[in-house]
């Protein structure tokens, strides 16, 4: 009996180092290749403002980040099970410079304009991650996929699962056909669904129909479908610049970084929507800050940067992916657009749709510095959010 166990203890010693030695190798791709530049060394994508997304979001390891996201056993409050929601259906097209946005939930947002409808990191999927593993949805789908009308334009900012959906392209291909502009390497994610991209470096641009082009633009963040495989693939923001009535600017997943790349995506004309995320910020209780991600203030940065006409905010509310309660990303960013004295940045419910007037002019200079916001809101309403 002691021998078996032994022998046991032996081939379980073997599996385990095997498999730390084969797995990660295995689980690692090679989404791109292709020569060097400002932020890609030949193997893999990183950020040229600084590298601020490779720690734990909580400190300690990322093994032990994943365990306390699974068990919730991180003091973390309490979410809704479910949130209702009634699905609308958008009308089919919107002509001219009329604009409409609905926010279908976490970055998913159907824009029409032009005669085109567009669709940003299209997610339908019940489980944002791998293997039906993952943070499962509290709110369904503000459009209903059947209720979808034929989309023209599809925007892919990045890998993750909660923004790069297999299930849903492949639908969306088999069904419409549409366009879809991503960066360079997740087209080789994308093409596993049968479906094909068109895979950009920052600043690249492709015309989708005359007057209107899209440019992929720098962001700040990450990208991986298997750990292994981290940064294989570019991570981006995109301007969808229109004839009239201003350009559509799509922030992807981002963090703050040097701050600059809005200024940069604002050089491609005035911005009338911006899609800017406020969610998934807060690791530790009382955080404001996150390498990967904007928070409410920091978003409201970004919107002053852009000089934008108008902003939705998204990626709240849908998956949990972090530490803060579901309604505090917008309570604080209100907070934040209070603190700046400034308007056209909300935060709108799943499924409302959204008129968006045309944007005459570009908004007023930035003026706001990131510790000056920060300590204005620095009070004792602010510091009760969880």
């Amino acid at each position: 009996m002691a021998k078996t166990a032994l022998a046991a203890l032996l081939l379980l010693i073997v599996a385990l180092g095997l498999t730390i030695t084969i797995v990660p190798r295995f689980l690692d791709r090679l989404y791109y290749e292709g020569p060097d530049s400002g932020h890609y060394d030949g193997e893999r994508f990183f950020n040229p403002d600084g590298e601020d997304t490779t720690a734990a979001p909580a400190g300690g390891s990322r093994a032990g980040f994943l365990w306390r996201q699974l068990t919730g056993n991180d003091d973390r409050p309490a979410w809704p099970a479910t949130v209702a929601v009634t699905p609308v259906r958008p009308p089919a097209r919107v002509a001219g410079t009329r604009m409409l946005a609905t926010w279908i939930g976490h970055a998913t947002v159907l824009v029409q304009t032009h005669g085109l409808n567009i669709l940003t990191d299209p997610v339908w999927a019940d489980r944002a991650g791998p293997l039906g593993l993952g943070p499962r949805r509290v709110a369904a789908p503000g459009v209903r996929f059947e209720d979808l009308p034929r989309i023209d334009l599809v925007l892919v900012s990045h890998n993750h699962y909660d923004h790069l959906d297999q299930a849903t392209l492949r639908r969306l291909w088999q069904r419409d056909h549409p366009t879809i502009v991503t960066s360079l390497g997740n087209d080789s994610v994308i093409a596993q669904t049968g479906a094909r991209a068109t895979a950009l470096d920052w600043r690249g641009a492709v015309q989708v129909r005359p007057g209107v082009r899209v440019v992929v633009t720098r962001n700040h963040h990450w990208g991986s479908r298997w750990f292994a495989d981290r940064n294989r693939a570019l991570w981006s923001s995109f301007v969808v610049q229109f004839p009239s009535g201003g350009n559509l600017f799509f922030a992807g997943d981002t963090g703050f970084g040097d701050g600059g790349w809005p200024a940069e995506a604002a050089t491609f004309g005035p911005i009338r929507l911006a899609l800017l995320p406020i969610g998934a910020f807060r690791f530790v209780p009382g955080q404001m800050v996150s390498g990967a991600h904007v928070g409410p203030a920091h978003a409201a940065l970004v919107f002053e940067r852009l000089r934008a006409a108008h902003a939705l905010a998204i990626h709240w509310g849908t998956f949990r992916l972090s530490y803060e309660a579901r309604d505090t990303p917008p309570r604080m960013l209100a907070a934040a657009m209070r603190c700046m004295g400034r308007s056209g940045f909300d935060a709108v419910p799943i499924a409302r749709t959204v008129a968006v007037p045309v944007a005459e002019s570009r908004s007023p200079a930035p003026r706001a510095t990131p510790a000056a916001l920060l300590a204005c809101l620095d009070t004792p309403a602010v510091r009760a959010m969880r």
